[in-house]
């Protein structure tokens, strides 16, 4: 039997990614931006995924993605013991996935505003990006010591 507070634990670190995302974004869709010399901060709404890929799919992405994040959530659900090990990345993941979802059904694109300019240009990216990318390393970090742990000697 999985405790509750791995639930809320999940559910907390879900929604407060989602919404710190969704009013970061609600500033940049204000209006709000800034150049600097390295880094810029502007609006664009990107199409496509990670680099624009996918962008020739055009509405059919949102769905796509939906019905994608949906079974990685349910998946997460459903193996309990995944929650357990994975409660932090999991909650940053699927906030986060939400969060560059819902801005397809709202605005048409995932709303973006970092553009990093110093000696390359870089793609834009958002706040719930950096959080997917963060969550992904928590992942394969978790996992390398849950498969260091359980190797027979």
């Amino acid at each position: 039997m999985i405790n509750r507070s791995i639930y809320k634990r999940f559910f907390l670190i879900f929604l407060t990614v989602f919404v710190l995302d969704q009013i970061i974004k609600y500033i940049f869709v204000s209006g709000y931006r800034a150049d600097g010399e390295c880094i810029s901060l502007i609006l664009v709404y990107n199409k496509g995924v990670a680099f624009s890929m996918g962008a020739f799919l055009q509405e059919w992405l949102k769905y796509i993605q939906f019905i994608m994040i949906s079974g990685i959530f349910a998946f997460v659900m459903i193996k309990k013991e995944y929650l357990v090990d994975f409660t932090i990345p999991a909650g940053l993941l699927i906030g986060s996935a939400y969060a560059n979802l819902i801005d397809r059904f709202i605005y048409g694109g995932v709303v973006d505003y970092v553009y990093w300019h110093c000696g390359f240009d870089f793609a834009v990216f958002n706040f719930a990006d950096v959080m997917i990318d963060l969550a992904v390393v928590l992942i394969l970090i978790k996992q390398y010591k849950i498969d260091k742990s359980n190797k027979v000697i």
